[in-house]
Order: C-alpha cells, then sequence, then structure tokens
C-alpha cells in the first residue's frame, strides 16, 4: 500500500519541463530564443496544434481559444491538481486557479485574477471555470452547499441579462463584471459580490446586422409558458417585435433559448428571488419589447402622434411631448417631432432595461451576501469586455475600450515593474528592460482638466447650446499636436481620406480605433464621468490586492477550430504586451524559486539534502546545487530566492531528478517487502485485526439499541396519530404536544406582518382552533400596537384629515380615487409664498393655508392669477400685495364643485354685505385638499356642495351667472355661446391634485 502512495507521489510530480521535447515549451520563459517573436509564435501554434491551449509566462497563463470541446474540465482533471505546485504538471487554469486559492490560505491575504482579451477570446469560459473549480475544492457543508450553489448560478442570471450574441461571440458580455469570493479561515466559500460596469444598453434598441439583443429577450418569447406569455401579453414569435430582429438573426443555430430559459428559472429559484420579484421581473422585459413596438407618425403640423389606441393614452402624452412647470405649478406641454418621439421612447426603454440589470445584480448580492461578520479573504475574478474595434464606433465602445487601456495600465503598473521590483528586492543585479507605458493614452482620455472626458464636461456645461460638432471643435483646439490623436481637420492629406468630418481617431495600445461624435456624442456627460469614476473605483480595489492574469487569444475570426491564424494572434500577442512580460521575466535570469520550493522537489539529487534537510532551505539549496555542479555564471543566490540563468541548466536539473525519483521508488519497494517478510508485520496485523472487531461489535451495539428506540417512537407517533381525535390520554398526549409544538413553532415564523394581511395565517389543526383564535387577536392588537405609538401627533391630525377628505368625496367626485396615491400630508402652510406686506396685513388673525389659484371675472371669464388664503377668521384673494377681496366666515353660504374630473370650485358669499362683490370662480389644482383646508377651518363639515351638469352663481345682487360642467376627450375652458363659463374635463383622467 505504502509502496503505490509513494508511486502515486512520484507520478503526481511530473513536471512540465520533462514535456518539453514532446510538445514545445510549456513555459515560456524556458524559450531559448525569448526575444524572437516568431519563436513565441511558433511554439504558440505547435502547442495550438495538439490541442494543448494553455502555456505560461511565469505565473501569467496564456490560453488560446479552441472553439471545440477538449474534456479537460472534468472533476477528474480537478482533483489531478488540487493541492500540486503550480508548475509541476502541465499548464491549466485549474493550476491558476489552485495556485491563487492555496496562496490565500497560507498568506492570509487578498488576491485577485484579471482576465482579459478579445470579445470571443473566452474571457467568461475561463471564470466560469475558475469559479466551478473553487465550487469543487473548498471545503462542503449544507450551508456551503447552498452559498457554491449560488454562486455558480449567479453566471446563467448574468450572461441571460448582460450577454448578447455578436459577430465575433455567440455569448458576448455586454457589461463588465467583478466578482469577489469570499473565503473564511478555513477556506470555505461563504459569500459574494458582484460590481457590474457599463452595460452597453444600446443594444436594447438597436443591434447590427448579424447580432441579437440580449439573450433574456429570446428566451423568454421561445422559452416562456404559454400561461406566462399570455399574461404578458406576448406571443411566441421574435419577428412580431422591432427591439429583436434589427440584426436579422433572432434564431441561432447554435443557441439554444428554450434550454436556457429553464436553466434562468432554476437559477432564479435557487438564488432566492420571490414568485413575485420573478413576475416583475419579466413584467418589465415584456414591457420593453411592446414599447419598442409603439410606433409614431408625423401629423399635419409635423408633431408626432402615436398610431395605437386609447388604451396607451397616457403614453402617448409622456413620449410625444416635453413637459415642464410654470412657476405657478401648472404643467407646459410642447409636442415633439416624430424622430423626436422616437428617441424618447428608446430611450425610456434603455433606461428601464439599464434599472432593471443594476437591480438583479443587487438582489443577487443580496443573496450572496455572507452574514458573518468574522475577517475574510477574498479572491476576485475580474471578466471585463474586450477591446474591439467595429466599422462606427460609438460612446459605448470609446469607454470599453477606454477600460481596456486602464486595464494595461494596471497590468503594466502590476507586472511589468513588479517583475523588475523582484530583482532589485532579491538583491540581484541586472540591466533593466524597456517597455511601452500606455499612460500617456489614459491621460488622454482622463487627465483632469485636459482630457477628453473633462472637454466633454466642460462643452456640456458651458452657456450656449453644445452640439456633438462643437465638442469636436474643442478637442481639435485642445489635443492639437498630441501623436496620439488626430481628426479631420488635424490629419495630414493621406490620414484625411480615411476620416469624417464627425470622427476622431485614437491610437490606442491595441491599434487605431476611429469613434464618430454624431448621435448624441455630447450627451454622455454623466455616464463618462460616472464610468471613469468607476473605473478609478476599480482599480483601487484591485491595487490592494495580488494580482494574477489570464491573457485570453482568439485563434481566427471564424470561431473555427484546429485554425490558427498567425498575423490575427501575432497582433493579440503585441497589443496585450506578453513579449514585453516574457522579456522582462527573462531579464538575466531564466527561472526562479522560492529556496523552500526548488529544494523540496530537488533533494533527493544530493545526499546531504536527503531524506531530511537540518539547516536553512538557502543552505540547503546551495549544498544541492553545488553537488550538482553549478558553475557561478549559471545562477545566482538572491534574498529568499535561487535564480537560474539558462534554461539547458534547469532542463540537465529536472533530466537527473526524472532518474532518481524512478531509482527512489525502487529503493522504497524494496525496503517495504523486507519488512513484510518479519514477524513484526503480521503481530500488527493481528492487533488492528483484534481492534477492528472489537470496534464493529460496539458499533453494531450502539446500532442496534437506536433502532430499538426509534421503532419506539415511531409506533407511539403512529397510535398518537391514530386517537389524535380522542380526549387526551397515555395514548395520544406526546403527539398532541408535538402537534402543538409544531404548528406554533411553524406559526412563529409565518407571522402576518400587517393587520391588511388576512391570508398569512397558518391554519390550526383541531386541537389548536381555540388558541389559533385567541393568538390572531393577540397578535393583531400588537401590530396596531406598535403602528399606533410610531404615529406621531402631526401624523394622527394629517390622517384624521385625509379621513374628513375621504367622508367628503369618496364616490361623490370623479376624480378621488386617482388623486388619493397622490395626496399630500396637509403639512403645508404657505407662509413663504406671501407677499409681505399682505403677511403683515393678516397675520395677527391666523395663517392656515394658501395655495395659487385662477380667478375667473364673473364678467367675461377673464382667467388671473391670484393667491386664496384661508386664516382663522376669513378667506382673502390676492394678487401679489394687494388684497382683491375678503370673504368672513360668516359671509360664506357654501362651496360648489362638480361631480366631474375638473378642478373647480365657487365660493358663494351672501350678497346683501356691501363689501363683497359677489360669488368667487376658481380653479385651484390643490383641489381637494384646499376643500378640506375651508372645512377644517370654518369648522363645518356640510360646507362642500357636490353638484352636477350646472352651477349657478350671483355676479352681484340681482345678476346672476352659470358655469356649465361636461366630459370629453380633452379639457378645455372658455365662454360659451350662451353667455355661461363652459368646463369640460377629460373622463377619469389622471390629475395631480391631491
Amino acid at each position: 500500500k505504502n509502496c503505490k502512495i509513494f508511486t502515486v507521489i512520484f507520478r503526481d510530480m511530473e513536471g512540465s519541463l520533462t514535456a518539453r521535447d514532446r510538445v514545445g515549451i510549456q513555459d515560456f520563459v524556458l524559450l531559448d530564443a525569448y526575444t524572437s517573436e516568431t519563436a513565441f509564435m511558433d511554439n504558440l501554434r505547435k502547442r495550438f496544434n495538439e490541442n494543448l491551449i494553455y502555456t505560461y509566462i511565469g505565473t501569467l497563463l496564456v490560453s488560446v481559444n479552441p472553439y471545440k470541446e477538449l474534456g479537460i474540465y472534468t472533476k477528474k482533471q480537478m482533483d489531478i491538481y488540487m493541492g500540486v505546485n503550480f508548475f509541476e504538471l502541465p499548464p491549466h487554469i485549474f493550476a491558476l486557479a489552485d495556485n491563487v486559492y492555496r496562496t490565500m490560505i497560507s498568506e492570509t491575504n487578498n488576491h485577485f485574477i484579471l482576465i482579459s482579451g478579445e470579445s470571443g477570446a473566452g474571457k467568461t469560459e475561463a471564470s466560469k471555470t475558475v469559479l466551478q473549480f473553487y465550487a469543487v475544492c473548498c471545503p462542503s457543508t449544507r450551508l456551503l452547499d447552498n452559498v457554491r450553489d449560488r454562486l455558480l448560478l449567479s453566471n446563467p442570471v448574468l450572461e441571460a441579462f448582460g450577454n448578447a450574441k455578436t459577430l465575433k461571440n455567440d455569448n458576448s458580455s455586454r457589461f463588465g463584471k467583478y466578482m469577489d469570493i469570499q473565503f473564511d479561515h478555513q477556506g470555505a466559500a461563504v459569500g459574494g459580490h458582484i460590481l457590474s460596469y457599463l452595460l452597453e444598453k444600446s443594444r436594447v434598441v438597436h443591434q447590427n446586422r448579424g447580432e441579437r439583443n440580449f439573450h433574456i429577450f429570446y428566451q423568454l418569447v421561445e422559452g416562456g409558458e404559454d400561461e406566462l406569455l399570455r399574461w404578458l401579453g406576448l406571443e411566441r414569435n421574435c419577428q412580431k417585435y422591432r427591439y429583436l430582429i434589427q440584426g436579422e438573426c433572432a434564431k441561432v443555430s447554435s443557441i439554444n433559448d428554450k434550454s436556457d430559459w429553464k436553466t434562468v428559472q432554476k437559477a432564479l429559484t435557487i438564488i432566492e428571488f420571490s414568485e413575485k420579484d420573478i413576475e416583475h421581473l419579466f413584467a418589465i422585459i415584456a414591457s420593453v419589447l411592446h414599447l419598442g413596438n409603439v410606433h409614431f407618425e408625423a401629423s399635419a403640423h409635423g408633431y408626432a402622434t402615436l398610431n395605437s389606441s386609447a388604451e396607451v393614452h397616457w403614453l402617448s402624452k409622456v413620449l410625444s411631448t416635453d413637459t415642464s412647470i410654470s412657476i405657478y405649478h401648472f404643467q407646459v406641454l410642447s409636442p415633439f417631432t416624430a424622430e423626436h418621439a422616437k428617441y424618447a421612447r428608446d430611450a425610456l426603454a434603455k433606461a428601464i432595461y439599464g434599472r432593471t440589470f443594476s437591480w438583479l445584480v443587487n438582489k443577487i448580492n443580496e443573496s450572496l451576501a455572507n452574514k458573518d461578520s468574522t475577517r475574510k479573504t477574498v479572491i476576485g475574478l475580474l471578466d471585463i469586455y474586450g477591446f474591439e474595434v467595429f466599422d462606427v464606433n460609438s460612446f459605448e465602445q470609446f469607454c470599453i475600450n477606454f477600460c481596456n487601456e486602464k486595464l494595461q495600465q494596471l497590468f503594466i503598473q502590476l507586472t511589468l515593474k513588479s517583475e523588475q521590483e523582484e530583482y532589485e528586492m532579491e538583491g540581484i543585479e541586472w540591466e533593466p528592460v524597456p517597455y511601452f507605458n500606455n499612460k500617456i493614452i489614459c491621460d488622454l482620455v482622463e487627465e483632469k482638466h485636459r482630457g477628453i472626458i473633462s472637454i466633454l464636461d466642460e462643452e456640456c456645461l458651458r452657456p450656449g447650446e453644445a452640439t456633438d460638432f462643437t465638442f469636436l471643435e474643442k478637442l481639435e483646439e485642445k489635443m492639437c499636436g498630441h501623436p496620439h490623436f488626430v481628426t479631420h481637420k488635424l490629419a495630414d492629406p493621406k490620414t484625411r481620406k480615411t476620416l469624417e468630418r464627425g470622427d476622431f481617431r485614437l491610437l490606442h495600445y491595441a491599434g487605431e480605433v476611429t469613434y464618430s461624435v454624431v448621435g448624441k456624442f455630447h450627451l454622455m456627460q454623466t455616464v463618462a464621468t460616472q464610468f471613469k469614476s468607476s473605473l478609478a473605483g476599480l482599480t483601487e480595489i484591485l491595487m490592494t490586492k495580488e494580482p494574477w492574469y489570464v491573457r485570453c487569444l482568439k485563434p481566427n475570426h471564424c470561431k473555427q477550430p484546429d485554425h490558427f491564424d498567425d498575423v490575427m494572434v501575432r497582433h493579440q500577442v503585441k497589443y496585450l504586451g506578453l513579449m514585453e512580460h516574457l522579456r522582462v521575466r527573462r531579464a538575466g535570469f531564466a527561472y526562479r524559486r522560492r529556496y523552500e520550493v526548488f529544494l523540496k522537489r530537488y533533494k533527493a539529487l544530493c545526499p546531504d539534502t536527503w531524506p531530511h534537510w537540518k539547516g536553512t532551505p538557502a543552505e540547503g539549496v546551495q549544498r544541492l546545487i553545488k553537488h550538482l555542479g553549478y558553475k557561478p555564471d549559471e545562477y545566482k543566490m538572491g534574498r529568499t530566492k535561487i535564480f537560474i540563468r539558462h534554461p539547458r541548466t534547469l532542463f540537465a536539473t529536472e533530466d537527473a531528478f526524472e532518474i532518481c525519483k524512478h531509482e527512489l521508488a525502487t529503493r522504497i519497494q524494496a525496503k517495504y517487502k523486507g519488512y513484510r517478510v518479519k514477524g513484526e508485520y503480521q503481530r500488527k496485523r493481528e492487533a488492528a485485526t483484534k481492534i477492528e472487531t472489537c470496534w464493529r461489535g460496539l458499533q453494531a451495539r450502539k446500532e442496534r439499541e437506536r433502532r430499538a428506540w426509534a421503532v419506539k417512537v415511531i409506533k407511539k407517533f403512529i397510535k398518537g396519530f391514530i386517537n389524535r381525535n380522542q380526549p387526551v390520554s397515555m395514548d395520544n398526549s406526546e403527539y398532541l404536544a408535538f402537534v402543538r409544538q409544531s404548528y406554533l413553532t411553524r406559526l412563529k415564523e409565518n407571522l402576518p406582518k400587517s393587520v391588511l394581511d388576512k391570508t398569512s395565517w397558518l391554519t390550526p389543526p383541531p386541537i389548536m382552533q381555540e388558541a389559533s383564535v385567541l393568538l390572531r387577536k393577540l397578535h393583531t392588537r400588537l401590530i396596531v400596537r406598535k403602528y399606533v405609538r410610531g404615529i406621531s401627533a402631526q401624523q394622527k391630525v394629517q390622517l384624521q384629515i385625509k379621513a374628513l377628505t375621504s367622508y367628503i368625496f369618496k364616490g361623490r367626485k370623479e376624480n378621488y380615487p386617482q388623486s388619493v396615491s397622490l395626496c399630500s400630508l396637509f403639512v403645508y402652510s404657505g407662509e413663504q409664498d406671501i407677499n409681505i406686506r399682505v403677511l403683515q396685513l393678516i397675520c395677527p388673525e391666523g395663517i392656515k393655508y394658501s395655495v395659487p389659484v385662477i380667478k375667473y371675472d364673473r364678467n367675461g371669464f377673464r382667467p388671473r392669477f391670484r393667491q386664496l388664503i384661508f386664516t382663522q377668521a376669513a378667506a382673502y384673494l390676492v394678487e401679489e400685495a394687494k388684497i382683491k377681496q375678503r370673504v368672513n366666515y360668516s359671509s360664506l353660504k357654501g362651496v360648489s364643485v362638480s361631480d366631474l374630473s375638473d378642478n373647480f370650485l365657487i365660493l358663494h358669499v351672501t350678497c346683501e354685505d356691501t363689501k363683497q362683490k359677489g360669488d368667487l370662480v376658481l380653479q385651484c389644482s390643490y383641489l381637494f385638499e384646499a376643500l378640506t383646508k375651508i372645512c377644517v377651518v370654518t369648522k363645518n363639515h356640510n360646507l362642500i356642495k357636490i353638484v352636477q351638469g350646472s352651477v349657478r352663481f350671483d355676479i352681484q345682487p340681482g345678476k346672476e351667472g352659470f358655469v356649465d360642467f361636461k366630459s370629453s376627450s380633452e379639457s378645455m375652458v372658455y365662454r360659451a355661446k350662451n353667455g355661461h363659463l363652459m368646463v369640460v374635463s377629460p373622463h377619469n383622467a389622471m390629475h395631480t391634485t391631491l
């Protein structure tokens, strides 16, 4: 048995270096011609042709997308790489994930894995693979399994709502994602947190030919249940929805929308989305599809009209008019053109989807949140959109490429610079390697007061109208002469032919990209600044953690297996900085390892260090390499590591180790066989057998006792169930006690949260019916008591006033139900809006309420803006600093309002009083509040009279007038031919009153 263990150990210690002659070099650092890009490409191609898609550059992992299944991500593969030294097995993403995990556990610090590359290079799959590895390798309990399942299933949900088919990738991430996986001190995954960046909301309303909208739309239409689609008003046909067919590829053979729909439904359930949350979520998704089918046409006057039914009359107003509020709180509507209305429709759709996605991420974070407050270590996974260049590159593409530029700068800071600093820390002399620092490009975009984003901010805030072209002119003025910026105006004659007048071109680290400012580029000020701040925050997060890198490459544009496009791959190798990274790693020394690791692997090669070395690791390594005959120019001893200059030196050491380990296995096996011959082995075997027998007997007796007890309990339970409806006795007492306890326990976890909840109370068993009634009453009283105790004196007054409003108008005035949800708390006095001179005159009476109104002349009905003020003694009609009319409450006969949805009121006063000027005809936006206030002030709740059709009022003694009320499709106020004031109100219209 022990011999087999040693054999497995040596087999697992098969180093990647021993496979160098079989398929290329597994670590580019060991490449002899390390400065040759051709040699680099040859090695990469050779391994790709043998389905070896992973290669190291030190601890950096280079991954080439194979565009086919390779069977290298199985549970067996995970077990092989779990707990093994990073360089002992062939390169694999499992090796990197395991090394990050074990380093985090041993050093108790935080790490992150940056996965970068072009769209379609395999970044998302790499991120999922790392997550699956941690789900398998971490300690497991029932609680931890729930966390693991949520971490894993957050991926399909985020992919459904944030990924889409593009020309380069069938599952392209259209948002940036950073996930922190939280581990406790034992290495168990106990929680997580997700940050999302710059969702490509423009895809909701527009897709290029050959591309699709976000997956979830197609999954819902193709996979949603018939009942769900009927409830959402959808048809099972993507061709019916404008937002889904612009790319002309609603159905894709490589994507199974029905199967993905089931996966998303299962994931939402496990992530603990309630049924109500799921219903609301898909209702919003359906609303976006319906919104995309809203069609506008130009009227005879050139304004937008909605070609739809009256059911969406409110939508017509929202999308076809611009609304502003005047100084007197009245709405001013400006009609849109058809083009503006379409833009408003699309902007609304993008805003709805963007906020829904943010809500979704927050909901997932709530499910992943770790409730334990003890210190945790984390491993971050950053899967960010790749650098892309399209025929037309918009503002969103500008942000995406800027993000990649920042990540490249981070790569330079954390990797290339730190690699050079390692030699200095180890005390090793070497010559620095120059590399391109893209800080100049990052500053071009984000530098304060001088960068593109700052110029965009300034241009949008300057006086006058800012346009796309004024923004471009400002860029040309500020950026003139910059080596990485050019426009049509600034370019030389040859370059000018490739640029439109609305374009500017940036020379990124990954190549040239031409951006078009045409199409609302200047309106993206807030988004640009927020995105810049988000990237700064992300950089701060990453700078506090230890970095690890996965560089993903696309072998071809066609997503074709076994096809390696040299030109395309060479371009990616160049802009990902792989050659610079390799040159820095090989600056003087090809190989470096900590003394402990080097000694552990090769100590069998020296009699002085095998099997146990008593001194320090550095001394052991020195003794070992002396025995191996290393020459002085072949290595250097640092403070904590050994540095080997040439790959051939390491290859020779590895070959010697291959021979040595076979000799060791033979010697161990021979010694073990000799041990078995001795009688000591037989004696120990007999002792072990006897101990095992006694232990098995003890376990069997315990099991028998446990089963006997279980049988007794089950019998008693069955007997109690049979006699459950009988009086309490020995036969059923324990069962009934269990029933009572079980019901009370379940009731405790499911108590109603409000008095209005009439359905949540659990149905009691017969024995608990009386107790249930009493408990329900007690619980209701407790809820009411808590609610009442939480209400302030002011709120009680407000509730009383609201009750009065309901008493007066409920069921009597047409627009009262719509006003209830909008009603205020009746706390506004209005003193701050009253002229100081008027305030001085009437303040002694005690001002109770003030509201702006429109007063219609009694002769001619000309509208005039006034202010209606209620004091303790009278009502005042005021024009700025002048009191126009005072109505004593003793002279107020009543107040008339119609039963329709208008906002008119007529104050009837006693005309015998010579000081009075007749009745008042007023229009008030805050009708219900004003009428309730006058009832409270006058202490006369019967003052209000609700009439139908027409109201008579006194112009002056002996002369009367009329106000006629009726309903129509639009609201109007005008003087009719019969001399009456005609008030037309829309039927059941939404009002901005209480």
